[in-house]
């Protein structure tokens, strides 16, 4: 089994590719946000550890952690995201290990993808088989985020700057995956690394 992990800047089209992985490979496949949002359900360590730095306050009606609230304390203490980054990424992190031993021991998991755009920062190069980078070039990752889920211009620019440079990610990583164009054509490119693994 190949532990993959696919990291890529804002807009490169990083679900598109896990949808087209999905649908053709015997696979597993998990996100780190939605992990994260895993590892933050009531009665979690995580969520205990969390409520404790955020005060109870930030709970909805249900128990919850309220991402609103939690956005809101963050913006008026920068040091907050320090401490929730360093208890929910050890959390992610462990609960990704647990279900790739388990994906293991299964034996019909052929490959087992994780996705974030933090992956290279979060160190998990040194956990992965191979690290894919999905590539798009900035205009047309700007294009997307615009079009697509309505950011402004100002908005693309900031979380472009708070992400790692196309220099580093490549740094980072053993594969690129050009998804500038077409679909197929990035499709194309992930069946040929593919086919050197037999299954």
């Amino acid at each position: 089994m190949k532990f993959i992990g696919i990291t890529g800047g804002v807009g490169a089209g990083k679900s598109a590719i896990l949808t087209y992985i999905r649908e053709h490979y015997p696979c597993e496949i998990y996100l780190a946000d939605e992990v994260a949002h895993e590892v933050k359900k009531p009665g979690t360590a995580c969520f205990r550890k969390l409520v404790q730095i955020l005060g109870k306050d930030v709970l909805n009606e249900d128990g919850d952690i309220d991402k609103k609230r939690m956005a809101d304390k963050i913006f008026a203490d920068e040091t907050l995201l320090l401490k929730i980054n360093a208890i929910v990424h050890p959390a992610v992190k462990e609960y990704l290990l647990k279900k790739l031993e388990k994906a293991r021991k299964k034996g019909t998991v052929k490959l087992f993808f994780v996705e974030a755009a933090l992956l290279i920062e979060c160190g998990y190069k040194e956990l992965v088989d191979e690290m894919w980078y999905i590539y798009a070039k900035k205009s047309v990752r700007k294009e997307r985020l615009m079009k697509d889920r309505g950011y402004s211009e100002e908005k693309v620019r900031q979380i472009m700057a708070a992400q790692l440079t196309e220099k580093e990610f490549r740094a980072g990583s053993d594969f690129v995956i050009d998804n500038s164009g077409e679909l197929e054509k990035a499709y194309r490119q992930i069946d040929r690394r593919l086919a050197k693994i037999k299954f």
